[in-house]
């Protein structure tokens, strides 16, 4: 994960401007609990942006039902989410994070459907909806 991002806080304008739960998963990598977020059942057309930082993040024709109770998406914007390896909870997945302002997203799965066969994993808490004009 870069160091440099293009949004940068202190931790206390972090708190300021998110919700504790909304903090928790941003800055503290944790995760809100399954099919707590009405995100999850969002179908109208638009686009999903960071809580934290407002870049727009994956649209809505790339999200699907997972099941998982998180929304899910099968491609990012180009260039809108970073990777790294995360080994917490005792296995290896792979972490998704803004590349904007570095804030936690969720995890990416190979498990999702064609034509990425990927499965982000994403806390809605972490996102902002922006419905198309």
């Amino acid at each position: 994960m870069a160091d440099d991002f293009k949004v940068t806080r202190t931790d206390a304008e972090w708190r300021a401007m998110l919700t504790p739960e909304q903090y928790d998963v941003l800055r503290g990598h944790g995760t809100e609990r399954p099919s707590s977020c009405a995100l999850n059942h969002e179908e109208r057309a638009g686009t999903f942006h960071c809580v934290g930082c407002g870049q727009p993040l994956f649209r809505s024709l790339e999200k699907f039902e997972s099941g998982t109770g998180w929304p899910s998406f099968n491609d990012p914007i180009e260039g809108a989410v970073e990777t790294s390896r995360d080994a917490s909870w005792g296995m290896v997945r792979t972490e998704v994070h803004c590349s904007a302002c570095g804030g936690h997203l969720g995890h990416v799965f190979e498990d999702g459907p064609p034509p990425t066969n990927l499965r982000y994993c994403i806390n809605g808490v972490a996102l902002d909806f922006k419905p198309r004009d």
